[in-house]
C-alpha cells in the first residue's frame, strides 16, 4: 500500500487519524443500528490507511494477505455498505474509494482531483452545497447523494509543470 501523502498542516499522525475514523464509524453505525461487520470494518480501515483513493482490487489484494478465499463480491458488498452509511466516497473518475472526513452529516462530497498524480482532496463547503441545492430546486431537479469532482493540477504537479514549461522555453530560446 502507498505511503500517506504529506499532510497540509505539517506533521500528520496517521495512526491517530485512522483510529479516529474507525471510532467515528463504530459510533455512527451503532447510532443508526447498522452492522459494522469485521470485514466491513477492515475494508474501511484499509481505505483509511491508504490515505489516497484506492481501487476495489487493491483492497481485495490487502484482504487476501489476511484471509483465505476473499472474492471481489465481498469487497464490493462492503464498499456498498460503507458508501450507503456515508463512511466512504467513490471517486468515479478514478474508479476508487476514499474515506469520508465528515460521515456524520449528509452532504454532496466535493473533490479536487489532480489529473496528473491523482491526489484527491475533499472540500466540504456548505455554501457550495447551498448553491447546488438552490439551483437544483429552482429547476425542479432532485440531487441524489453524489459527489462533485473538479479536475485540475495540485500545487506540486502545477509547480512541476511550470518548471518543465520554463525548461522547455529556455531550450527553445537557446536553440
Amino acid at each position: 500500500m502507498a505511503k500517506p501523502p504529506p499532510h497540509k498542516h505539517g506533521l500528520h499522525d496517521h495512526v491517530a487519524c485512522v483510529d479516529r475514523a474507525l471510532s467515528a464509524a463504530e459510533t455512527l453505525c451503532a447510532s443508526r443500528e447498522l452492522k459494522l461487520t469485521p470485514v466491513r470494518r477492515r475494508v474501511l480501515e484499509i481505505v483509511w490507511r491508504a490515505h489516497e483513493p484506492l481501487g476495489a482490487y487493491d483492497i481485495l489484494a490487502e484482504l487476501a494477505k489476511e484471509r483465505d478465499k476473499v472474492a471481489p463480491p465481498t469487497v464490493y458488498r462492503a464498499l456498498e455498505f460503507l458508501m450507503a452509511a456515508g463512511l466512504v466516497h467513490r471517486i468515479d473518475s478514478l474508479n476508487a474509494f476514499l474515506g469520508c472526513d465528515a460521515p456524520g452529516h449528509a452532504h454532496v462530497a466535493q473533490f479536487l482531483v489532480c489529473r496528473a498524480c491523482h491526489r484527491v482532496a475533499e472540500i466540504d463547503d456548505p455554501a457550495l452545497n447551498r448553491v447546488l441545492a438552490e439551483k437544483s430546486r429552482s429547476m425542479g431537479f432532485h440531487i441524489e447523494p453524489t459527489s462533485l469532482e473538479i479536475k485540475g493540477l495540485c500545487a506540486d504537479c502545477a509547480a512541476a509543470g511550470s518548471a518543465v514549461a520554463r525548461s522547455d522555453q529556455a531550450d527553445h530560446q537557446a536553440g
